[in-house]
């Protein structure tokens, strides 16, 4: 089975800081994968070299089986690639219904015609209006974006990434900032997408990692540490060390600790 996303031997470095070595990684269609590691492991870097917000010095990204290394960020959405971001990127004076349908417009390809009578864009208001229904948003649909709560704007953002259709979506930390008892809700709503959609989702809390990841990423140094089931990460000494912090960032970049894609390289 072609994987929906891989990454083949991603390098990075600024000067002579490495922040991603010989990544190896496949997402198999419909995967919940979770992407774990300490601060400043390479997580967010990581997503912005799959995204294209970084070019990676080395190595290759494919989406469906289709290089996709050389394509500008909006170029991969098209393609069927979407994201969200730690820190909420929204319109503060927008509501969300009015942000998604733009969202879609934009898909369409009219967002340039936004200014045309709201009728004529009947189709895109139904399509935003369910998928803010589909999170639990559909009672705060007119509200101003700026007087949501937290979690209801992180919602909204996944909203607004979801308008784009994407076949694989990587959701850097969704639950940041976001009360304990909220977080819950959202990976719910996060749980409950399409079978057909692959997610990979960075996240510190670990009940919630091993609540709704099928499979767990771990990180350090800009390497993949290990990959497997929760269970298997769970066991794992090499994982338990890194999160009691016996393991150093400089041990990882110089090759004093087994990784688990040794194997690519």
């Amino acid at each position: 089975m072609t994987p929906a996303l891989n990454a083949r031997g991603l390098h990075k470095r600024f000067g002579s800081l490495v922040v991603a070595q010989d990544i190896h990684f496949a997402l198999p269609p419909g995967a919940r994968h979770a992407l774990i590691g300490p601060n400043g492991a390479g997580k967010t870097t990581l997503i912005n070299l799959l995204t294209g917000a970084l070019r990676p010095d080395a190595g290759e990204v494919l989406l469906d089986g289709q290089p996709i290394t050389a394509l500008a960020p909006d170029l991969r959405v098209k393609r069927g690639l979407a994201r969200t971001f730690q820190i909420n990127t929204l319109f503060p004076e927008l509501d969300p219904l009015e942000a998604v349908t733009l969202a879609v417009c934009e898909r369409l390809g009219v967002a340039g015609n936004w200014w045309r009578p709201v009728p004529a864009f009947r189709t895109a208001v139904a399509e935003a209006h369910a998928i803010l229904a589909s999170l639990g948003l559909g009672a705060v649909c007119h509200r101003p974006t700026r007087l949501l709560a937290y979690g209801q704007q992180r919602l909204l953002e996944l909203a607004l990434a979801l308008a784009t259709r994407p076949r694989v979506l990587l959701l850097d930390e969704p639950a940041a900032g976001v009360p304990r008892q909220e977080a819950g809700a959202l990976f719910a709503a996060i749980e409950a997408l399409s079978a057909d959609l692959t997610v990979l989702f960075i996240e510190h809390d670990m009940d919630i990692v091993f609540r709704f990841a099928s499979r767990v990423i771990v990180m350090l140094g800009g390497r993949i540490l290990v990959e497997g089931s929760p269970a298997e990460i769970a066991a794992d000494p090499r994982v338990r060390e890194v999160y009691l912090g016996g393991v150093s960032h400089a041990n990882i970049r110089h090759g004093n600790i087994r990784h688990g894609n040794d194997r690519h390289g």
